[in-house]
């Protein structure tokens, strides 16, 4: 059968078809939909969220021990935290066949940072392959759980932004059946203590030349001729790029296993052409490599290390050629930061936070992150997943040391906090801090598109299961002061603050609504109600002030001519934040 799908459904596909059983992850773009479709073969494949990429790791080894072939997938700064196993299980090996997706974003459409986690490969000596169109995703998923099994190794299945989410036609196949292999005890290759893990090390070193050995033989690298005045190395999507940019005017040394390197090919390849181009996103993982073989070639030099790759950018380093673009007035074109959604809990309550003095307030990944952008200019910091109770710990820390007159406010999403703000927190309890902690409970993992979390009641296969309780969690690590608020209710959020700053000890604020687009479950509708609607100005009492402006919702409109507040019905939900800043009281909520 013939379909049309992403990156991420053709690696879901692929799962399936190479008889994954258990696949674990943490939601993070672009890789959050390779779970979420991987999840849809409920008969098949266990398919689950965890709480961090870590222990999604862990689990996932922990099936390929037991026998089964396994699948870890995460975004490349997912790995990071993942990390402290993935080196590890590189010197154990496995059982069943394993591979960990590391979906890299070159651009930055939504991460805090660029990495090339091809490194990652190179770094824990384990294989890598990297697919440049949705069929290979596909194909490859199969490669990487045979490469696992025959060299006993974690196997590092590299994407991009670009591969994950577009769209390319893929053969689809029937399932080959589940494979699973026996579980034998064996310490003497799982039980990592020093003794064990010095003879592994020999065992990966070896293991090595063996996938180099295998890297110049397999047909997941081969090459195709034309014209030899240019020859090209690429792997993933740089290599559809110099394609478009190249056509048949260059030869290409087409790679789809990318560590350990094909360095006799590569020889071989760069003997037969005139100049050679090595293409890659972002770093110059090959280049650097082929280099140190002593086989002359140009990368790096010419090809930017900054942001996403595109044709044009190849077209115009290497050939000096400006492609046409359509030409426009950037002068008229109206400038759309991402903002938080109208209605979004979090904005009633970043409201109230930017107006308090002499905070330092620090934030975490996820939508709240958002609420460091005009109007709202409320947090300091942005650092990365669960940083931010740690971060206002060690400031906190130093404005007392130093006699500051500073208090640190740390806002952490459900989903994050129980990603790895558990443990922050626990620390701040410890270590005697008197941070104040923001908890953004809005009931589900809103930024990556409503993913489950242990906290929201649900697993990713659909089953009601036990949720964390949050407030009775944060009492159980230490904290004595908690207090639940809705954010929507601007007074009740002052009033809270209030009482945290007045504490010398550690305290939570658990800001408790549901996101804007959730679809609500049974125990959301008995909780919160059926509260949304839609808020209208009254243009008598309006007096073009913009206070409601100034909490930065998107359905708030401003005529300049008539100096007066519309609200775009369709946008609003009522939440009535407006409503409660209007000087006059010109906003009310439709029926009440």
């Amino acid at each position: 059968m013939i379909k049309l799908l992403t990156g991420n459904e053709a690696v879901a596909q692929g799962a399936y078809e190479a008889g994954v059983s258990y696949a674990a992850a943490y939601p993070g773009t672009p890789s959050t939909e390779i779970l979420e479709n991987i999840a849809e073969y409920k008969g098949d494949i266990v398919a689950e969220w965890a709480p961090n990429e870590k222990v999604a790791l862990e689990c996932v080894i922990g099936a390929s021990i037991a026998g089964a072939r396994t699948l870890a997938a995460m975004k490349m700064v997912g790995v990071n935290v993942a990390a402290d196993p993935l080196f590890s299980f590189a010197y154990s090996g496995v059982n069943g066949g394993m591979m960990l997706v590391s979906a890299d974003d070159p651009g930055l459409h939504s991460s805090q940072n660029e990495q090339d986690n091809r490194y990652y490969a190179k770094f824990a000596k384990i294989a890598m392959v990297e697919p440049s169109d949705s069929q290979e995703a596909k194909d490859m998923v199969k490669a990487a759980m045979e490469i696992s099994e025959r060299f006993d190794t974690p196997v590092l299945f590299r994407v991009t932004t670009r591969i994950c989410h577009s769209k390319s036609l893929v053969k689809t196949s029937e399932r080959q059946g589940a494979v699973k292999k026996p579980y034998v005890r064996n310490v003497q290759k799982y039980d990592l203590v020093p003794a064990t893990s010095r003879k592994l090390h020999v065992a990966v070193e070896a293991r090595l030349k063996a996938l180099e050995a295998f890297a110049n033989e397999t047909e997941l690298n081969f090459t195709e001729w034309h014209d030899k005045k240019i020859g090209i190395i690429a792997a993933g999507v740089a290599y559809q790029y110099a394609k478009e940019v190249f056509g048949d005017k260059a030869s290409y040394l087409k790679l789809g296993f990318t560590f350990p390197l094909p360095m006799a090919k590569i020889r071989a390849f760069a003997k037969e052409v005139g100049t050679l181009y090595v293409v890659e996103e972002l770093e110059p993982f090959m280049e650097e490599q082929i280099k140190a073989a002593g086989i002359a070639c140009i990368g790096k030099e010419k090809i930017p290390n900054i942001w996403e790759l595109n044709p044009d950018i190849i077209a115009k380093a290497l050939l000096g050629e400006a492609r046409p673009v359509i030409d426009y007035d950037p002068s008229v074109v109206a400038n759309r930061p991402p903002t938080l959604c109208a209605g979004c809990p979090h904005r009633g309550f970043f409201y109230e936070l930017a107006k308090l003095k002499n905070v330092m307030s620090t934030s975490d990944i996820g939508c709240y992150s958002l609420g460091g952008a005009e109007p709202l200019n409320a947090k300091d910091t942005t650092i990365c997943m669960g940083a931010s109770i740690s971060m206002g710990h060690g400031a906190q820390k130093m404005y007392d040391k130093f006699g500051e007159p500073l208090r640190a406010i740390a806002t952490i999403g459900d989903s994050t906090f129980l990603h790895t703000g558990v443990n922050s927190l626990m620390n701040a309890v410890y270590n005697r801090s008197n941070l104040i902690t923001c908890i953004m409970d809005n009931r589900i993992t809103g930024m990556t598109g409503h993913q489950e979390n242990p906290g929201s009641g649900f697993t990713l296969q659909g089953m009601p299961t036990k949720a964390v309780d949050i407030p009775a969690l944060v009492k159980a690590i230490g904290i004595d002061h908690v207090r639940t608020v809705n954010p929507l209710d601007l007074k009740e959020v002052r009033e809270a603050f209030a009482w945290a700053l007045a504490l010398e000890e550690p305290s939570v604020i658990i800001s408790r609504w549901p996101c804007v687009l959730k679809k609500h479950s049974a125990a959301d509708r008995e909780e919160f109600g059926d509260y949304r609607g839609t808020c209208v100005v009254d243009e008598a009492k309006c007096i073009g002030c913009k206070a409601c402006v100034r909490t930065g919702c998107p359905a708030l409109r401003f005529n300049k001519d008539t100096k007066k507040v519309k609200i775009d019905a369709v946008q609003c939900t009522g939440c009535k934040v407006c409503a409660q800043v209007c000087p006059k009281k010109a906003i009310a909520k439709v029926g009440e």
